[in-house]
C-alpha cells in the first residue's frame, strides 16, 4: 500500500460488495456502501440498489476491520539495537530506558510507520497506542503519536494514550510532563500499577486527570506471576468511585491467573460489575512470565475463560513488536488470537468465534467505538479474505486481500494461485 493516499483528494464511491459470506452463516450477502457508511445488507438473491461500482467477492469472507487495543509504537522494532537478550520485566524496562536516550522524533516516526503499514495490510482499522512520557524522552513520543494520528486520518484511526511507563512519583518532573502531555490532546489517560510505591496516589492522579478531561483510562495492571499482586481490586474501587464504569481498560492482569481459583472468580465478577475491559497481551506475558519463584501450573496469562464466564469484555493486543519486552510480533491480531487459542484451551468452533469477536467487536467496545461493525449505519471499515468459517480464518490466517477504511480501499494484497505440477510416483 502507499501512504501517498493521504495527499490525494479522492471522492468517496458508492460501492456494492456482492456475493460475500459472513461468519455466522453460509448464506451470501450483498453489502452496499455510500459516503463511507454501510447502507445496505441483504440476501444476495434480493434486488440490490444501483451502484457506481460493483465488486463481486465470489463468496469470500467480509469482516469489520480488526482492532488493535494495546500497542507501543514508540518502542517497537528495537531488537537490532539491543546488546543482550532480556527475559525479565524490570530488565526490559531498564534496557528500554537506556535505548530511549537516543530516540528522536524522526526515529519514532520511521519505526511507527513500519509497524502501521504492516498493521493496515493485516486489516487493522483502529489502533490504541501508548505514548511514553518520562524525563528521558520528555514529550517526544507523545508529539509523534499525535502527529501520526492526524496524518493517518482516512487510513487508520489512532487513539493515543498518555502513558507514564516509569510511574508518576519517582521524578519531580513527571507531574508537569503529564500535564503538558494532556494539553497535547491524548485520547486516553494511562497509568501503571506496579511502578509507584503508593498505588492509591497513582490511581487518584490518573483517574482525576481523566475525569477532568472527560477521557477514558487505560492501565497496565498486575504484570507478574505473584498471586498476591492484585492491584486490580483497587482499580475496581477507583472505577466505581469516579463513576467510570465502561471507560476503564486494564492490560496484562496476569497475576489474576496465578491467584486462588475462587478468589479469581470473585474478582472476575467484580471486574464485570465495574464494566472494566481486560486486554490480554500474550506475546509479552508468555515470554516474560513463568520464570521466577511464583511460577506454577498456570500459563502466565490472565484467566481468559474465567473472565469470559463472568461476563467480562476480554480482548487481546500485540503490546510490543520486536523489542526488549517481546522479541516476537507481526502486528497481525489473528496471530495473537491463535496463540491464545493454543495456550488458553480455546480450541472449539465456539471458541474460534469468541476469539474473533474479541479482536473486532470486543476490542471496539474497549476503545469506545460507536460507529463500528458490520451493520447498516456503521463506518465501512471492512476486510475481504478467503475463509470459509471462523476456524479457517483464525487457524490459517489468510491474507487480507482488501482493506477498506470508510469505504475507501487503503490496502490490497494479491493472492497468487499456485499451479502444482503433476508428479509421477517413482518406484
Amino acid at each position: 500500500m502507499s501512504y501517498k493516499l493521504t495527499q490525494r483528494m479522492m471522492a468517496m464511491l458508492d460501492i456494492l460488495f456482492t456475493k460475500s459470506a459472513g461468519l455466522h452463516s453460509n448464506q451470501l450477502r450483498d453489502v452496499g456502501v455510500k459516503d463511507g457508511k454501510i447502507t445496505y445488507i441483504a440476501d444476495s438473491s434480493e434486488a440490490a440498489p444501483e451502484s457506481i461500482e460493483v465488486y463481486d467477492l465470489a463468496g469470500k469472507l467480509l469482516l469489520p476491520g480488526l482492532v488493535e487495543p494495546h500497542i507501543h509504537l514508540d518502542k517497537a522494532l528495537l531488537l537490532e539495537r539491543m546488546a543482550e537478550d532480556v527475559t525479565e520485566l524490570r530488565r526490559a524496562i531498564e534496557v528500554t530506558s537506556r535505548l530511549k536516550q537516543s530516540f528522536t522524533a524522526e526515529d519514532i516516526y520511521e519505526r511507527s510507520m513500519r509497524v502501521i503499514r504492516q498493521a493496515v495490510s493485516k486489516g487493522i482499522t483502529h489502533m490504541r497506542c501508548h505514548a511514553e512520557i518520562d524525563p528521558v524522552i520528555g514529550l517526544t513520543s507523545m508529539e509523534a503519536m499525535v502527529a501520526l494520528r492526524q496524518q493517518l486520518q482516512g487510513i487508520i484511526d489512532l487513539q493515543v494514550v498518555a502513558f507514564p511507563q516509569d510511574g508518576l512519583f519517582h521524578d519531580e518532573r513527571m507531574l508537569s510532563l503529564m500535564q503538558q502531555a494532556a494539553a497535547l490532546g491524548p485520547d486516553v489517560i494511562g497509568g501503571i500499577t506496579y511502578m509507584d510505591t503508593d498505588l492509591s496516589d497513582h490511581l487518584a492522579y490518573v483517574f482525576e486527570m481523566a475525569e477532568q478531561r472527560g477521557l477514558p483510562v487505560d492501565l497496565h495492571v498486575d504484570f507478574s506471576d505473584n498471586p498476591q499482586q492484585l492491584a486490580i481490586k483497587q482499580v475496581i474501587e477507583a472505577t466505581k468511585h469516579y463513576g467510570m464504569q465502561g471507560k476503564v481498560s486494564v492490560g496484562h492482569l496476569t497475576s489474576l491467573g496465578a491467584a486462588d481459583r475462587e478468589d479469581a472468580k470473585r474478582i472476575a465478577a467484580d471486574i464485570a460489575e465495574a464494566g472494566i475491559h481486560v486486554i490480554s497481551l500474550p506475546l509479552t506475558d508468555l515470554y516474560l512470565n513463568g520464570r521466577g519463584e511464583f511460577k506454577g501450573d498456570y500459563r502466565g496469562l490472565t484467566p481468559i475463560s474465567t473472565l469470559l464466564e463472568h461476563g467480562v469484555n476480554v480482548t487481546y493486543g500485540s503490546n510490543n513488536v520486536q523489542n526488549a519486552f517481546t522479541p516476537f510480533g507481526t502486528t497481525d491480531p489473528l496471530d495473537v488470537g491463535l496463540l491464545l487459542a493454543q495456550t488458553s484451551h480455546l480450541g472449539s468452533a465456539k471458541d474460534a468465534m469468541q476469539l474473533l469477536r474479541m479482536a473486532t467487536l470486543g476490542a471496539a467496545d474497549a476503545l469506545g467505538l460507536t460507529e463500528y461493525g458490520l451493520r447498516i449505519g456503521a463506518d465501512a471499515d471492512l476486510i475481504v479474505c478467503a475463509a470459509k468459517d471462523a476456524r479457517s480464518l483464525l487457524y490459517e490466517r489468510p491474507e487480507r486481500e482488501r482493506v477498506y477504511k470508510r469505504g475507501r480501499l487503503v490496502s490490497q494484497t494479491e493472492v497468487k494461485q499456485h499451479n502444482w505440477l503433476s508428479m509421477e510416483t517413482v518406484g
